[in-house]
């Protein structure tokens, strides 16, 4: 028997309309065209024609984020939405039932979605401009493993010896109608907050912003959290995604039943730590950026550079009580 075919689009840099985002298929009349954000949500926050702007300063609607797809694919997808809809509609104690997988592959496919979206928009200014296009090897290794990974959703895998990401899901005292979403493309970290919860995925870490952050994530477990004290949890991740050093590898072993892949010890040569050194100041400014509703300035976040503000642990190292922050909602 052969063994499960798997799709790699940048083998040779296929990110044309013609052939599936997900399986390599060619599309030919049988293609549809699949939304990057799933209809129900932007149903949900009115999303369709806001504006979401990419990385060229190109400015594209919502609903304008497509990704060419083989229908049958997209009939998966769908159905697919809908068990995480069903979740994310009943609130934090069902998406936290959610398997991790499931949390993995729905954030995998929006952020894979934009980068696709990214590199589609990045073609067509190399062929107005007729400069080659610049792209990164790095990033390249790793969208072709984010990729890799999101084929879970359409054939048989397992991850043997450890996971590729870290989720985290804490239950959040949101104001109604509240949809906070943001993603890191170049780190690969995502988060969204909305009804009753916050999510904050790195999507290929292998664990390691768990580990990072265990004191926090440990002190936080089962806490109803202020959105302020969310966004700080969103703003330290982000930031370590940011410090993280290494370029994760992964042996990748398909049969003809499944596709086993199994992370790669990170250990490097240079003996050097994996996370680089933390900077007080630069936490300070990505704390600013997470912290624009309650308009906290870098100077008064890090007036104290040895104590910046923080609302999540206080002087005695424990989760300040929710009732105790001051401040309006975001």
């Amino acid at each position: 028997m052969s063994q499960i075919p798997l799709y790699n689009p940048f083998k040779d840099f296929r990110f044309g309309n013609q052939t599936c985002f997900l399986s390599g298929q060619p599309l030919g009349e049988a293609g549809v065209q699949a939304p990057v954000f799933p209809d129900w949500l932007m149903r949900k926050f009115a999303l369709e024609d806001k504006p979401f702007k990419l990385l060229d300063e190109s400015v594209r609607t919502y609903k304008e984020l497509q990704l060419p797809c083989a229908s049958a694919i997209a009939e998966r997808l769908g159905q697919f939405d809908q068990r995480v809809e069903a979740a994310f509609e009943q609130g934090y104690e069902a998406v936290k039932e959610l398997d991790e997988l499931s949390v993995f592959q729905w954030v995998a496919r929006t952020v894979y979605g934009v980068v696709f979206n990214e590199i589609q928009a990045g073609i067509r200014q190399q062929m107005r401009t007729g400069e080659p296009m610049n792209f990164s090897q790095v990033l390249a290794h790793k969208f072709k493993n984010l990729h890799l990974m999101l084929q879970s959703l359409i054939v048989p895998m397992q991850f043997d010896n450890g996971v590729p990401y870290t989720i985290v899901v804490t239950q959040v005292d949101n104001p109604e109608h509240t949809f906070s979403y943001r993603d890191e493309i170049n780190t690969l970290v995502y988060s969204l907050r909305m009804n009753d919860f916050g999510i904050i995925v790195c999507l290929q870490d292998n664990g390691t912003n768990r580990i990072y952050h265990k004191e926090y994530l440990e002190k936080l477990e089962g806490q109803v959290l202020h959105p302020i004290q969310f966004e700080e949890l969103c703003a330290r991740i982000f930031y370590s995604a940011y410090l993280f050093n290494r370029l994760p590898e992964y042996t990748v072993m398909p049969t003809d039943n499944c596709v086993y892949i199994e992370p790669m010890p990170l250990a490097d040569m240079s003996m050097k730590p994996m996370f680089d050194h933390w900077q007080v100041k630069t936490f300070g400014q990505v704390l600013e950026n997470f912290w624009t509703p309650w308009g906290l300035t870098l100077y008064e976040i890090i007036k104290d550079p040895e104590h910046p503000v923080s609302f999540l642990l206080g002087a005695d190292g424990n989760l300040l009580p929710m009732e105790n922050i001051d401040l309006p909602k975001g």
